[in-house]
C-alpha cells in the first residue's frame, strides 16, 4: 500500500496498472542513476579543487626557488 505524489497528486501503487508499474519502476531507477551521476560529479569537483590547490603550491614552489636562485646569483655577482 505504497503511495507516491505527483503534481500533488496522490497515487496508491497497488492500484496501478502493469504498466504505471514499470514506468514508476523505470522513474526510480532514472532517479537512483541521476543521484549516482550527482555523486561522481562532487567527487570530480572535489579532486579538482584539490588539483588546482596542488598546482597552486607547485608554482608558488617554483616562483618562490627562482626568485631564491636570482638572489643567490645577484649575490655571487657582487662578490
Amino acid at each position: 500500500m505504497a503511495k507516491i505524489k505527483l503534481d500533488d497528486v496522490e497515487y496508491d501503487t497497488d492500484e496501478m496498472s502493469d504498466n504505471a508499474k514499470a514506468q514508476l519502476a523505470s522513474l526510480q531507477f532514472n532517479e537512483a542513476h541521476i543521484n549516482r551521476l550527482r555523486n561522481e560529479l562532487a567527487i570530480a569537483d572535489t579532486a579538482k579543487i584539490a588539483y588546482v590547490n596542488a598546482l597552486k603550491r607547485e608554482l608558488e614552489t617554483k616562483d618562490s626557488a627562482d626568485e631564491d636562485n636570482k638572489s643567490k646569483s645577484k649575490k655571487k655577482a657582487a662578490e
